[in-house]
Order: C-alpha cells, then sequence, then structure tokens
C-alpha cells in the first residue's frame, strides 16, 4: 500500500535520508537505491509516496520512494549546471586571453589549470569515499583548494558529479572562496599587484625555471 510523507532529512554524499509520514508517526529510513525515477535525486521537504517496509534488523523503513518528476525544475537544474561550467570555462578563457597579451605570467594560468585538476580530483575522491562509508576529504580543505585557485575545478565537479552542489553552508562558503580569488585575480592588474607579481617572479625565477623544466620532460 502507498502511503504518503515528506523527506526531511536528506544526506547526498552517504545516498540516505528520513521521511515523515503525512499520517504522523517516526520518521522512516529510506536509502536512494530505493527512489525511482533514478535520475532524480532527493530533496528536503519534497512531498513523496512510499510503501512500508522493515529492514534486516525489524526496524520499520521506506521502500519504493516514488519522487515527483518534476521536468520543469529538471531543465531548470540542468541549465544551472551548465551556466555553471560555462563560467568556469570562461573565467579560464580569462586567463589564457590575459597570458596571450602579457598582462600576466603564464604562471597565473598554469596554478589556475593545477589546481583545479587536483580540486577536482579530490572531489572525485571524496564523493567516492562517501558512497563507500570511508575516509572524507575535510571540508575545510575543498574550501582551501578553492581559495587558491582550484574553484573552476570544484564547481566543474560539484555539477558533473553532483557533489556538494546543494548543501549549506558548504555552498555559502564556497562562493565567498570565490569571490576571495576573483578579488585576488583583479587586484593582479593593479599598479601594486603588477609590481608585486613582478618581484616574485623575479625572486624565484631560478625556482620557477627548475619546474618548468621538470614539467615539459
Amino acid at each position: 500500500m502507498l502511503r504518503r510523507g515528506t523527506i526531511t532529512f536528506w544526506n547526498d554524499g552517504k545516498g540516505f535520508g528520513f521521511i515523515t509520514p503525512n499520517a504522523g508517526g517516526k520518521q522512516l529510513f529510506f536509502h536512494i537505491k530505493s527512489c525511482s525515477p533514478h535520475n532524480l535525486r532527493p530533496e528536503i521537504n519534497q512531498s513523496i509516496t512510499y510503501s512500508l517496509s522493515v529492514d534486516k534488523q525489524g526496524r520499520p523503513c521506506a521502500v519504493k520512494v516514488i519522487l515527483p518528476d518534476n521536468d520543469c525544475a529538471l531543465e531548470i537544474k540542468k541549465k544551472e549546471r551548465g551556466l555553471s561550467v560555462i563560467g568556469a570555462v570562461c573565467f579560464l578563457g580569462v586567463v589564457c586571453f590575459s597570458v596571450f597579451t602579457a598582462k600576466i605570467p603564464i604562471l597565473v594560468l598554469a596554478l589556475y589549470l593545477g589546481a583545479s585538476l587536483v580540486t577536482f580530483i579530490v572531489y572525485a575522491l571524496d564523493k567516492s569515499a562517501a558512497r563507500k562509508g570511508a575516509w572524507r576529504t575535510s571540508e575545510n580543505t575543498l574550501h582551501l583548494l578553492s581559495l587558491i585557485g582550484g574553484w573552476p575545478g570544484a564547481l566543474m565537479a560539484q555539477q558533473k558529479l553532483r557533489h556538494k552542489s546543494r548543501k549549506q553552508p558548504f555552498r555559502f562558503i564556497f562562493w565567498i572562496t570565490v569571490l576571495v580569488n576573483c578579488g585576488a585575480f583583479t587586484w593582479l592588474f593593479t599598479s601594486t599587484g603588477t609590481a608585486t607579481l613582478q618581484s616574485f617572479v623575479h625572486d624565484n625565477s631560478d625556482l620557477l625555471h627548475t619546474i618548468s623544466k621538470a614539467l615539459t620532460h
């Protein structure tokens, strides 16, 4: 018999949550594997239908959870994901153009590309760990990677892997790191920023040359 309820807790990383029955009573555990359609993800405050069952320990749980198939909302989310990826690519395009026009050294582009690649990989590993119940990467580490220039990779990972794409306050702090990093990038085009960057490159020219040779061989 199908029953109605509302999703009142959802852990997207681990793929489980709790449903509060409309008829009242204790919250019921459910897993992502019990949900359909399979292309949708559960969200807090969603009204759903489900069947009542028991788990291996004899505890009541929800199975055959039917999520609302809102095609319009799904299309909006797809567009939002697309815009996020386009935004990250456009920013990297601005960095490339700045290097091409000799506004900033190629070191800056290498930093953004390298940090973004590492950040994307870390997000992928963290999502895999969440599914397996293994050791997780701390959110502070993810924010630090975004802050130093890996936010384009983080943005792509959030949307492509659907990891950390809804969780609050993680998203709020993430966007703060993006704004701070973009502010620092803009500062490089000021007279003070340009002088500071040129001084850094000059003082560390030997080290940068060694790194460049190592990367090209």
